[in-house]
């Protein structure tokens, strides 16, 4: 995984620092060509992060989701696969899938931002740590209310919620065998050995 940092500004009193690229530029590189259209990147905190190539497991299981979640939020939030969203004017990242506010537009007038988010998911095979450990804070420090990581290595969900002073408050762990509902959609059931490909 690399990152692509923007030139470090003018020296001031014999040190330099980092210029972080807002959401402006990111957009006017792939306008002009400077990022291909086909890359796998995001913008994190004003870098762009090269993305994990996506295996099959990864894949089939993003898949399953899609499948156990349209149907039970159709009227009621949009399913969005893979797509970005953006979480500060340096930060737009592309989590596996989000459960968008309902809009009658579909989001065409821009991208959704904390604010239209039930729930963020991310899918790790090997990418735990950075999901967890970069992903994880810039999504509380946003104001993200819910964000699951189904961990494929360990057959298990971490499940964060209640942000507050940057930080996720409330954490836990779901194992097959036990359902989840994201908290601002609790008619959703989401069966964690059925995320998994174990039923």
């Amino acid at each position: 995984m690399s990152v692509v940092t923007a030139p470090a500004s003018a020296a001031v009193s014999g040190t330099s620092s980092r210029h972080r690229w807002t959401v402006e530029d990111y957009y006017r590189m792939a306008e002009v060509g400077i990022l291909d259209p086909e890359a796998r990147v995001e913008l994190l905190d004003g870098e762009i992060w090269d993305m994990s190539p996506i295996g099959d497991p990864h894949e089939a299981c993003v898949d399953r989701l899609n499948m156990m979640l349209v149907p039970q939020v159709a009227g009621a939030a949009i399913v969005r696969v893979q797509s970005s969203v953006r979480i500060s004017g340096i930060s737009v990242p592309q989590p596996d899938l989000a459960l968008l506010v309902s809009r009658p537009d579909f989001y065409v007038s821009g991208k959704p931002t904390p604010s239209d988010i039930h729930l963020l998911i991310e899918v790790a095979d090997t990418t735990l740590v950075r999901d967890r450990d970069e992903k994880g804070p810039r999504y509380a420090e946003s104001g993200i209310v819910e964000y699951w990581i189904v961990d494929l290595t360990s057959n298990q969900v971490l499940v964060y919620a209640d942000p507050d002073d940057g930080r996720f408050t409330t954490s836990s762990i779901a194992k097959p065998g036990e359902v989840l509902s994201p908290r601002s959609l609790p008619s959703v059931s989401v069966a964690v050995s059925e995320v998994m490909g174990l039923t």
